[in-house]
């Protein structure tokens, strides 16, 4: 692609009660300057459940917003919006640089969850029915996920009372215990499984930008093979956007200014040599 400059972002959640983003316009300046801005998975939450027509409202909202901006914008497919265009990655720079949201990196897509086993046999029966040469490929794997995805329902992401907004949350997530701990691995097993995949699937990539965990970072491995992770619009961490320019990668975190997202501080810059 002949763009000058990508910008990435993750995890967005607009829509959702923890994701800061409260009003589309916050991200503008962040599309300043972009030659093509690219939203990474779990823009909004497309699946069932909750209250169809806001989940309907909300899609709408984002499409006309983005549309609206001037900016060329991909939407790649996240565990949370596994339909919403239909791209689930993207490759920069000759296929130096992979871009996906980072789901297919488990097996249960989100280890943290009580459904882990359930969403891990239907994900082994996805995966089971494609063809057995390895023929589907990448592709055919993100869309055996996305296929998985798109039967779980909402589940906390679609509360709107505050107070059991964060009941469910926590019982999403963090409670019993066992939950924050696989939470934990699999901050820690997330880049270590993305350069395993990029070895597999796609081996000329020097770089792969994720986001899913909500965990922002980059790791460095031996060769120059690096793995960015975008973080999430909400708390507590926070977000990162990785800056695809000829040659080079960089990271930058997100500042909130007066209510808005800028790029703020660089991170980290990764040559693609």
């Amino acid at each position: 692609m002949g763009h000058r400059l990508i910008r990435i972002v993750s995890d967005v959640h607009f829509g959702e009660r923890s994701s800061s983003v409260r009003a589309l316009g916050q991200l503008r300046p962040l599309l300043e300057g972009a030659d093509l801005f690219v939203l990474n998975g779990d823009t909004l939450d497309t699946r069932t459940g909750g209250d169809a027509a806001r989940t309907d409202r909300l899609r709408r909202e984002v499409q006309g917003f983005f549309a609206s901006c001037g900016t060329p914008v991909a939407f790649l497919t996240g565990n949370h919006d596994p339909e919403l265009d239909g791209r689930h990655s993207m490759e920069f720079e000759d296929g130096r640089v992979l871009v996906t949201h980072g789901d297919v990196l488990f097996e249960d897509i989100v280890p943290w969850s009580g459904e882990g086993e359930l969403i891990r046999h239907k994900v082994r029966e996805a995966v089971a029915a494609l063809p057995p040469d390895g023929s589907a490929g990448l592709d055919g794997l993100l869309g055996a996920f996305k296929s998985v995805e798109a039967s779980i329902p909402q589940r906390h992401q679609s509360e709107t009372n505050p107070l059991r907004y964060a009941i469910r949350l926590a019982n999403d997530t963090v409670w019993p215990p066992r939950h924050a701990i696989r939470m934990i691995r699999a901050w820690r097993e997330a880049p270590v499984r993305a350069s395993a995949l990029a070895r597999k699937h796609r081996p000329k990539a020097r770089c792969v930008v994720v986001g899913h965990t909500h965990k922002p970072g980059v790791w460095r491995y031996p060769g120059g093979f690096s793995v960015v992770n975008t973080g999430s619009f909400s708390r507590p961490f926070g977000a990162f956007t990785a800056e695809v320019t000829p040659g080079m990668v960089r990271v930058r975190r997100v500042e909130s200014r007066r209510g808005e997202f800028h790029p703020g501080r660089t991170v980290a810059e990764i040559p693609l040599s």
